[in-house]
């Protein structure tokens, strides 16, 4: 199996995970580790229990009481050695569970995986942003 092929199918289980807001599931793909991060709108979570309870926990679980992330186009993957980037734009649907309202957001997300020993290839940071912003004088 490639290094690229590895990281699509970590990228698969990642989206599994947010559908489910599963932090179990997503322990098998993340370095459960106190320097693996999240950047996301948000917050920063750093270190895999604080992405566990946060993003997985509050910000996925209790938010909303279904969610579906699609990834929309392409994914990239660069190998450097013992680290990978993969890039993807991505489309979020879910119901909020205050209010049971849809949400629809897009964005654009990097991930970084590094290989460690006796574990394979762990993502270790993710950083999401909304779609670009091409207006004149927007987005500086």
């Amino acid at each position: 199996m490639t290094v690229e092929s590895e990281i699509h199918r970590h990228i698969e289980r990642y989206l599994q995970s947010v559908d489910g807001a599963d932090a179990d599931l997503a322990a098998t793909i993340w370095s459960p580790t106190p320097d693996s991060t999240f950047i996301h709108p948000r917050g920063h979570e750093r270190g895999w229990d604080e992405i566990a309870r946060n993003f997985y926990g509050r910000t996925m679980g209790e938010s909303f009481t279904k969610r579906t992330l699609k990834i929309v186009g392409d994914v990239t993957v660069r190998v450097f050695g013992t680290a990978a980037v993969a890039e993807f734009d991505w489309e979020f649907n879910a119901i909020r569970r205050d209010t049971a309202a849809p949400l629809r957001s897009s964005g654009r997300e990097t991930q970084v995986y590094v290989e460690r020993p006796g574990q394979g290839w762990r993502l270790v940071h993710v950083h999401y942003s909304g779609p670009p912003t091409t207006a004149a004088g927007r987005g500086f």
